[in-house]
């Protein structure tokens, strides 16, 4: 099964760097992102100046967008266009698992495919690839869409044949991540106050079993560097984050802990809107 043309719709801070490693691994693309496209479509890409011109000429359609409303709408214009060749819609945002059930129903009615492959790693991933792609769909459409797949992520994971298994993956991942560096926040800034150095307390930790994420990368590279860099909003976390305590309560599942942090980051992005995520640390040092 040939992949054919590929669409990539949204080109963002993650969208416009998976879509220049698809153009690098020499895959036919075109792009489109309704805050220009010219400008920030890579090298080598086709330049379409509507959704409705890259399904007319696509196979698979990319979607890298700020969240289910607007995927949803994306899905609208790519059904409602007369003259569509794509056959898939491959979604690596961030909507939840509801959002990319009714989605993968409504594209059905269409007969259109929806494969739901959120993805984790940041903007420096998404330019070396090593983000984590997390596919819920057919086996067959993995395997067949390994070129594209593997060209946004040299690891792409089949995480489920359904759609909102990939978003659950994701959710759970970010949730976990962001507890992490949270909790690290807190324990790092009582460790200060006992007159223990931060690059000791990173030196034990890190072979320590309190070893995450957050000791390991966020804390020696970003928040003791001063930096705060991680190139990730907190508004873009607290939507990540909000996405999962509903899922999670809509499943019925134990949510003590989500409850627990939801509100902390309420309260980070009220005080320091669209501030770094890294940035929870001063807001936790200094109680606010």
């Amino acid at each position: 099964m040939e992949l054919g043309t590929v669409g990539f719709v949204g080109l963002g801070a993650m969208g416009s760097r998976m879509a220049a490693n698809v153009a690098a691994a020499g895959l036919d693309l075109i792009c489109y992102d309704a805050a220009g496209t010219a400008e920030r479509a890579p090298e080598g890409a086709g330049v379409a100046g509507s959704v409705a011109e890259v399904a007319a000429v696509a196979d698979v359609v990319v979607f890298s967008l700020p969240d289910g409303k607007i995927s949803a709408a994306v899905a609208e214009e790519i059904i409602a266009s007369n003259d569509r060749r794509v056959g898939a819609v491959l979604d690596t945002s961030t909507i939840g698992v509801a959002a990319a059930r009714q989605l993968q129903r409504r594209l059905a009615d269409a007969e259109i495919g929806y494969l739901d492959a959120p993805v984790s790693g940041g903007i420096a991933g998404a330019a070396a690839a090593t983000i984590a792609l997390m596919f819920a769909g057919p086996a067959d459409e993995f395997t067949r869409l390994q070129p594209l797949l593997t060209a946004m992520s040299k690891k792409p994971v089949h995480v489920g044949t359904d759609a909102g298994q990939g978003q659950a993956m994701k959710l759970l991942n970010n949730f976990l991540s962001g507890i992490a560096l949270t909790a690290t926040s807190e324990a790092i800034a009582f460790g200060l106050g006992q007159g223990l150095e931060m690059a000791t307390m990173l030196e034990v930790l890190n072979a320590s079993s309190g070893q995450n994420t957050a000791t390991s990368d966020k804390f020696p590279n970003r928040i003791m560097t001063g930096r705060y860099d991680a190139q990730f909003k907190n508004t873009l976390y607290l939507k990540d984050l909000t996405l999962y305590v509903e899922n999670v309560d809509a499943a019925e599942g134990s949510n003590l802990l989500g409850h627990a942090l939801l509100p902390i980051w309420q309260r980070f992005v009220a005080a320091e809107p669209a501030g770094d995520y890294t940035e929870i640390y001063p807001f936790m040092r200094d109680k606010r």
